[in-house]
């Protein structure tokens, strides 16, 4: 939240943004207000991807693991929400979370102890196994399964993400043929960060031609609070479904949003706090209870990411 006092005016949401900023108003009037809506946990920052609109590069936390005894109290922390109150829950951040063995221990946990969460992960789909596909088949509580393609020329792709397209593909129809099966309990969706010309729409074309059991999605890209050197559209003058989210880090930092990819603008730690004490700290909830706009906060002020 930087240095900066909160000031609140009254202020118009930009054209064709009006649904956006109703759903931000209506989460203020929700439970959500005082319980996270979704929680992004982040167990080890490691990603075999190169993707240039995203911090990772340049990440100080590059290659932590946070330890078992800190997701188990975090867990622990997020069974304060209320059992008939659902919310999302996505065990990564900026990272792969196929990287980490764990994860379907932890994916089992949180069933276990969450049984109002929905899972959901988003992965580049590289490192999929089908061993990992017959373990993520029994998780019941998965939303959907987000694949983060964002290119579907085989020279663009390996220039942008640093992957051998050839196993990225074999990877997707091995997906696909499971998906097809109704062998996984979420939907996938295959994905873009778009960048406003034309292989936007011939990437939904795409993925409708090969892969129909899918998905396709479009989204704007992100400046990352700065943190990215990448083109992004102006900032929209509508508040942020992001400030009903907790975005834990593996170091246990909770960094002020999904958007706040290095975590320069933390507003808590689990390793000494409550996870729902972190969420409802006054400077954090004001912006849930007063702010109508992001361009009143910072460094809200500066993202364009919806």
């Amino acid at each position: 939240m930087g240095g900066e006092s909160l000031t609140v005016a009254p202020v118009a949401p930009d054209a064709g943004l009006e649904g956006y900023q109703a759903r931000v108003l209506d989460l203020r009037r929700s439970p959500y207000l005082d319980f996270p809506a979704h929680v992004h946990l982040e167990t080890l920052s490691l990603c075999n991807a190169r993707c240039g609109f995203c911090p990772y590069p340049g990440l100080d936390r590059k290659g932590h693991r946070m330890s078992d005894a800190l997701i188990e109290k975090i867990l622990g922390d997020l069974t304060a929400i209320p059992r008939i109150l659902p919310f999302q829950l996505s065990p990564f951040k900026v990272n792969e979370p196929f990287l980490d063995p764990r994860l379907f221990g932890v994916l089992g946990a949180i069933e276990a102890v969450l049984p109002q969460a929905t899972i959901t992960l988003t992965t580049n789909a590289s490192p999929l196994t089908e061993a990992m596909l017959d373990r993520l088949a029994r998780v019941r509580n998965l939303g959907y399964l987000w694949i983060s393609l964002n290119e579907h020329r085989p020279d663009a792709y390996e220039a942008l993400m640093g992957l051998p397209w050839a196993r990225t593909e074999a990877r997707l129809r091995m997906l696909h043929a499971r998906c097809r099966a109704g062998a996984l309990a979420g939907r996938v969706v295959l994905s873009r960060v778009g960048d406003g010309s034309p292989v936007d729409a011939e990437f939904c074309e795409w993925v409708a031609r090969h892969y129909p059991g899918f998905e396709p999605s479009v989204f704007r890209r992100g400046g990352w609070l700065g943190q990215v050197d990448t083109e992004t559209p102006a900032v929209p003058d509508v508040g942020c479904e992001r400030w009903f989210d907790l975005s834990i880090t593996s170091t246990g930092t909770v960094a002020h949003c999904c958007m706040d990819g290095r975590a320069a603008w933390p507003i808590g730690d689990v390793t000494t706090q409550h996870a729902l004490d972190i969420y409802n700290a006054p400077r954090y909830r004001s912006l849930r209870e007063r702010a109508l706009t992001r361009r009143q906060a910072s460094p809200c002020r500066a993202c364009s990411f919806l």
